[in-house]
Parts: C-alpha cells; sequence; structure tokens
C-alpha cells in the first residue's frame, strides 16, 4: 500500500538542526529487529549502518527529524538483551538502558518474522515502568506468515500498535503519526538551521577518539573499550560551548585499505561513513597517539581532510603519558610530527589529555578559531593591495620562465577560502610560487588552520566591434 516516504507527504523526512529543546524519540528492541533500517527510514539518511550481524550498532545514534510540523531527536540504541556474540554487549545494553532514560517516547521495535521470543517479552518488562508513551512497530510485516504472526505481539499489551516494514516504507507513516501525537506539549517546531560547527574526530583505532568526545561533552556519550573497532557509526553530537554551536562527530578508526578489506563488511562500511563525516565537517580533528606519534596512516587520513576543504587540528593525545621528558624531547617529537605530516605545516598543533581533560578546552578554542578563519572573506580591495606588496617583493616566476604578472585576484568562495589569479599570459605559476602565496594569504589573513584553494588564469581581453 505504501512505497518508500516521500517529502511530498504530510511530513517531511530529513535531517534538520537539531536543538537541545526538542524531545527524543528512542527506538528501542533487541538485535537485528530492523532498528537500525527504521532509524535511517525517518531521519532520511544512511547514518546508522544496517547489517545482517546482531550487534552491528553499538553506540547510541541521535539524528534530528520532522514530522507534521514538529521536531525531535531520533535515537537508534544497540540490541538490547537477545542473542548476540558481541564482546562489548554489556557496554551496548548499558548505554541502551541510559538512552531510554532520557527518552520522550519509546518506539519498541520487534520482528514478525520470527514472533515472540523471550528477549521481546524482557525488553517490554524493562520499558514499561519507564513511565514514558510507548509504540509498538512490528517489523518485517511484508510476507503472509509473517503477518499472520504479528497478532503474538499484543500478548505484550502495548496500544498503540503499528504493523510496518521499515525496509520499504510500509506503515512508518501512521507510526509517526502516532509518535508525533505523543510528544510532550511543547514540542519545537520547525525553525531555521542555526549556525553550528560539524567537528569530525578523525584518526587511527585506539587512539583515543571516543575518550576525546566523551572528555568535550562531560559525560560518557559514546563507547570506550581498548579493544579495537569499538566505534562503528560515525556518531555525533550537539555541543553548546561558550555560546557557540558544535555538533561533534566521532567517527570510526580508519585502517589501510588491505587490512579494512579483510575485516569485512562492517568496518567496511564504518570507514564509509567516516570518510563522509569528513567530507561533511567544517573542522577535521586529526587525533595522534602521543606515544607513538603520526605514521603514514595519519598522512593518508589527513589528506582526506585536506582535499574535502576542511580545517585542520592536530590533537596530540594522550600527553599524560609523555609529560615530563623534558622540553628537547617535545621539541623533538612536534619536528618528527611536523616532518611525517609536512603538507599539514599550516594545521595548529594541541598537546592533551582526553583521560585528564589537559587542555581539551585549548582544543575547542583552537577548533572555533579554524572554523572562522574558514568562513573569512577578503575584501577585493585589501587582497589586491596586498599581491600589489607581495609581487613587488618577489616578481611571480612560471615554469617556463616566461615573465608573468598578476594583475589583479578576487575571492570567489569561502568553506575552504578560495581564490582567482588573474595574469597577463596564458602560463602556471611555478609551484613553490603557488605555495608561496598561500602562505602569505594564509599569514597576512588569518588563515590558520585551513586549506587553501588558488586558481591561476589569464585574464580576458574583450575587443570592440567597429
Amino acid at each position: 500500500m505504501f512505497g518508500p516516504v516521500s517529502e511530498a507527504c504530510q511530513g517531511t523526512l530529513g535531517p534538520v538542526a537539531r536543538r537541545s529543546s526538542d524531545p527524543t524519540v528512542v527506538l528501542v528492541g533487541r538485535p537485528n529487529v530492523g532498528k537500525s533500517t527504521l532509524f535511517n527510514r525517518i531521519t532520511g539518511k544512511r547514518r546508522s549502518i544496517v547489517a545482517p550481524v546482531a550487534g552491528t550498532t553499538r553506540d547510541a545514534l541521535e539524528a534530528s527529524a520532522e514530522w507534521a510540523g514538529r521536531t525531535f531527536n531520533v535515537v537508534d540504541t544497540g540490541g538490547l538483551f537477545g542473542a548476540t556474540t558481541d564482546p562489548l554487549h554489556e557496554l551496548v545494553v548499558a548505554h541502551g538502558l541510559k538512552a531510554i532514560e532520557a527518552a520522550d517516547v519509546l518506539v519498541f521495535i520487534v520482528d514478525a518474522q520470527e514472533g515472540l521470543v523471550p528477549a521481546d517479552r524482557e525488553i517490554a518488562q524493562r520499558v514499561r515502568g519507564r513511565n514514558r508513551p510507548i509504540v509498538l512497530a512490528v517489523n518485517k510485516t511484508d510476507d503472509k506468515r509473517a503477518a499472520r504472526r504479528a497478532i503474538e505481539f499484543h500478548e505484550l499489551g502495548f496500544d498503540p500498535a503499528f504493523e510496518i516494514t521499515a525496509e520499504h516504507g510500509t506503515g512508518v507513516f501512521e507510526l509517526l503519526d502516532a509518535v508525533a501525537q505523543r510528544l510532550p506539549a511543547g514540542a519545537s517546531t520547525v525553525e531555521s538551521r542555526d549556525a553550528e560547527t560539524a567537528v569530525a574526530i578523525v584518526g587511527r583505532p585506539n587512539v583515543g577518539k571516543s575518550s576525546l568526545v566523551n572528555r568535550l561533552l562531560r559525560e560518557e556519550r559514546v563507547m570506550v573499550n581498548e579493544l579495537p573497532g569499538t566505534t562503528r557509526d560515525a556518531v555525533d553530537v550537539p555541543l553548546l560551548w561558550h555560546k557557540r554551536r558544535f555538533r561533534i562527530v566521532d567517527t570510526a578508526g580508519i585502517r589501510k585499505p588491505g587490512r579494512v578489506a579483510r575485516s569485512g563488511p562492517v568496518e567496511v562500511v564504518s570507514v564509509v561513513l567516516a570518510k563522509r563525516a569528513i567530507e561533511r565537517a567544517d573542522v577535521a580533528v586529526l587525533v595522534v597517539d602521543a606515544a607513538d606519534g603520526a605514521g603514514d596512516q595519519e598522512g593518508a587520513i589527513a589528506g582526506l581532510a585536506a582535499d574535502a576543504g576542511c580545517g585542520i587540528v592536530i590533537a596530540v593525545n594522550k600527553w599524560d603519558l609523555v609529560r615530563g621528558r623534558g622540553q628537547e624531547w617535545v621539541e623533538a617529537f612536534d619536528d618528527s610530527l611536523r616532518f611525517q605530516l609536512k603538507f599539514l605545516d599550516f594545521a595548529p598543533l594541541v598537546h592533551l589529555s582526553a583521560l585528564t581533560g589537559e587542555r581539551t578546552p585549548k582544543l575547542l578554542e583552537m577548533v572555533d578559531k579554524v572554523a572562522a578563519a574558514r568562513r573569512h572573506r577578503v575584501p577585493t580591495g585589501e587582497l589586491n593591495r596586498f599581491l600589489e606588496r607581495v609581487t613587488a617583493r618577489h616578481p611571480p616566476v612560471s615554469p617556463g620562465r616566461r615573465e608573468v604578472r598578476i594583475l589583479y585576484g578576487a575571492q570567489t568562495g569561502v568553506e575552504p577560502p578560495s581564490f582567482v589569479l588573474f595574469t597577463n599570459v596564458a602560463t602556471e605559476l611555478h609551484f613553490s610560487y603557488e605555495r608561496f602565496i598561500v602562505n602569505q594569504l594564509r599569514e597576512s589573513f588569518g588563515f590558520e588552520g585551513v586549506p587553501i584553494r588558488l586558481n591561476v588564469r589569464r585574464r580576458t581581453r574583450t575587443t570592440r566591434k567597429s
């Protein structure tokens, strides 16, 4: 009867700006009943990893959605109870129960193909006493046998109950109508997007990305464990700091492509989501382990961020483990790090400890500064006076040693800052001279931590008709 969810319907499904005042709708259920599929369907994006492996989702993922003129946060929890081989299942359950406590409305999802099982009864008992509105979603009712078994779930005593197929969108509209009706009075309505800075926390596995996110948020929001690959989805959480709005995105650790391919489809998708988070970010925080320093993989990850036009801050984590080694050691460490990441000479460096909180406020200050620099626009007159001064002291050089002059320039964009320089002849500038101009732009106009795009063109001449 229903096809995929469409924006042409009475409500609009999709991402909107998250506000702390928005009510929260939490999806709960045992592993592999379709919570992540429904989460992606409601939020309008493939944010949660969907795989036929019980326990794929670990952290509680959060995104914003709108239905019938009301906005709300949707939280996808890991599977509670039920069969799973995930070694971190106890942590998954703890985070899921914490999300339930913060819910305004609970959507309890069950699997019609498997029918009512003891784990469903256990979850029902857990959520019934929470004094929250509960909507039952009987998922996977797209075949006759499953549809006949859906009646079994009425035994749980939840009203209303809806038969849905999250994969195809069948019944999801009616489910959302019921959810919207149960949102608390005064739930916020759709507003224009608030200004916020998207910050992707990136790096290799086990360098402390999730610990850093929890420290910035001042709560145990994402799971931390010494097991590599603990974080799978890209988990994003809003943060208000000194009247600045940030969206902190904890990403999965990015390993070398060969290792990722051998590890299986879940990590492959995790890395894809991490790369998408980088592409959407305003600033990428590259986390480096102070004990290990930077290697080729850090360079590869930083290259992804630079290519995406992100602002970049290098965060050297676990500084508490090396503190006290003396100034000479610190200088040698920084020199080695800069050499390994030599194409990131513009990125500021912050030594910090996610464990103790040392200098983590400094990281937010630097992220805010880099985000502002990424949005900065230089007036055309000021830019051309700058070019006149710079080229007078250091005339342009081209690969063919032709006499070239920069006639004028203009800034053509921001995020990242982009400039075009018009010359008298059709030639490229020598790469070293382009780098010189970029460095001078950064130093003169405060583009710290920001990649700069530079395009060189010959000025076109217009001919008059007689």
